[in-house]
């Protein structure tokens, strides 16, 4: 099993910054990918960002140029900067991890990122 902590959540400005961070603990295993996923209220989840061990990255075309996935894999941690948020980005974040080795997905217990005006 792999748990995730996630820190760095919490009200931000529109126009401002924030950084998450995911940490990653238990049955770590090399080619992991990471992941960012979002669920804003009324909404499905949705994902954001993901990097995967080659420290290729992809985006959500409404995060694209705004956020920045990023992983340090000596401390097991992805980091997710948000720069420029919006309204419409208020959401419950949450990380994944995506263990090819195992074939499954572990998530993170979520955080509220409240953007505010």
């Amino acid at each position: 099993q792999v748990q995730l902590v996630e820190s760095g959540g919490g009200l931000v400005q529109a126009g401002g910054s924030l950084r998450r961070a995911c940490a990653a603990a238990g049955l770590i295993c090399s080619g992991n990918t990471r992941g960012g996923y979002r669920q804003a209220p009324g909404k499905p989840r949705e994902w954001v960002a993901t990097i995967s061990s080659d420290y290729s990255t992809n985006y959500a075309d409404s995060v694209q140029g705004r956020f920045t996935i990023a992983r340090d894999n000596a401390k097991n941690t992805v980091y997710l900067q948000m720069n420029s948020p919006k309204l419409e980005d208020t959401a419950v974040y949450y990380c994944n991890y995506h263990s090819k080795i195992l074939g499954m997905d572990f998530w993170g217990k979520g955080t509220l990122v409240p953007v505010s005006s």
